[in-house]
């Protein structure tokens, strides 16, 4: 099928009522939200450390990380362990979730450019957006929403 190879698979869930998507390739797993180990003198977004499969894991309110309202978790809330490739290593990541919906095909010629205005967020967070018959879906890209000074905070320290 020759449109498949112009295919990628995301992830799709929310935030309140927008709907965003990460490409799946970087989900590790997706997990039930549970109380964390709080981090002292973090940054907002970082809602603590979680315990994935023995890795200790610092997760982040996206919500707060996008200029939103915090987090307030549900029955629904879920956390995406993201494996995310950020200057030359992985970077693994909680990121919390309203819920999470499905994985879904987008088509490259479906992907729109961020736009500039009219929008709650910073646009350079943005990889591009796709139109569905109930609104947009806004993909995320991780490596451009999260900072140098992020990746400082949220990664282990390297040993020489």
């Amino acid at each position: 099928m020759a449109a498949s190879s112009a295919e990628a698979q995301y992830v799709t869930f929310a935030l309140g009522r927008e709907i965003f998507a990460v490409p799946v390739g970087v989900v590790r797993e997706i997990l039930d939200h549970e109380e964390l180990f709080k981090i002292p003198n973090g940054p907002d977004y970082l809602m603590g450390l979680r315990d994935v499969r023995g890795q200790g894991v610092p997760t982040i309110d996206l919500r707060l990380k996008l200029g939103l309202t915090a987090t307030e978790p549900t029955p629904n809330t879920r956390v995406l362990v993201l494996d995310i490739p950020f200057e030359g290593r992985l970077l693994t990541l909680g990121m919390v979730a309203d819920r999470v919906f499905e994985v879904a095909p987008f088509r490259q010629d479906q992907i729109e450019g961020a736009p500039e205005i009219g929008i709650r967020w910073k646009s350079d967070y943005i990889a591009g957006v796709v139109r569905r018959d109930n609104g947009f879906v806004v993909i995320i890209d991780l490596t451009r929403l999260l900072s140098s000074d992020d990746t400082a905070i949220l990664a282990p320290r390297q040993v020489a």
